[in-house]
């Protein structure tokens, strides 16, 4: 076993020619390396979580087809709808369900969407459900 009884009461050496470094610089010094460039993001991306797009029924198929049809009478109202609806990820496989809560401008039967009235072109075949007072005593709620 050493003894260090000669330099233990020694002072500190201070550098006249290099300036002390910050406690903030000399923490960095020992702060993890990231030897894989991106790797973080991959497992954060890998991480995430998506949803599987719900397949409808006949029977909730055909419920949301009276509805379309009822919008479509009604469309001249402006009718308050809410639209659940999937999106799917640019990432990755599945995606997620978003909730639109407006007006219907029309309804393009060609290309399938239903256009709102700010633009948005929401694909009818991705609709889950849609809701609101014009549906009350028509058809039944999906769910």
């Amino acid at each position: 076993m050493k003894n260090y009884d000669d330099i233990i009461d020694m002072p500190h050496h201070v550098s006249k020619t290099h300036p002390q470094m910050s406690i903030y610089d000399r923490a960095a010094q020992f702060s993890p390396f990231a030897a894989l460039t991106g790797y973080d993001e991959a497992v954060k991306e890998t991480a995430r979580r998506t949803d599987r797009k719900i397949v409808l029924s006949e029977y909730e198929e055909d419920i949301l087809s009276e509805r379309f049809h009822v919008l479509e009478q009604h469309l001249k109202e402006e009718p308050e709808v809410s639209v659940t609806y999937f999106v799917a990820d640019e990432r990755k496989a599945g995606g997620s369900y978003v909730n639109f809560v407006g007006i219907v401008k029309r309804i393009d039967l060609y290309q399938r969407q239903l256009i709102t009235m700010d633009g948005c072109a929401i694909p009818m075949d991705d609709i889950l459900d849609i809701s609101g007072d014009i549906f009350l005593g028509e058809v039944a709620n999906v769910k």
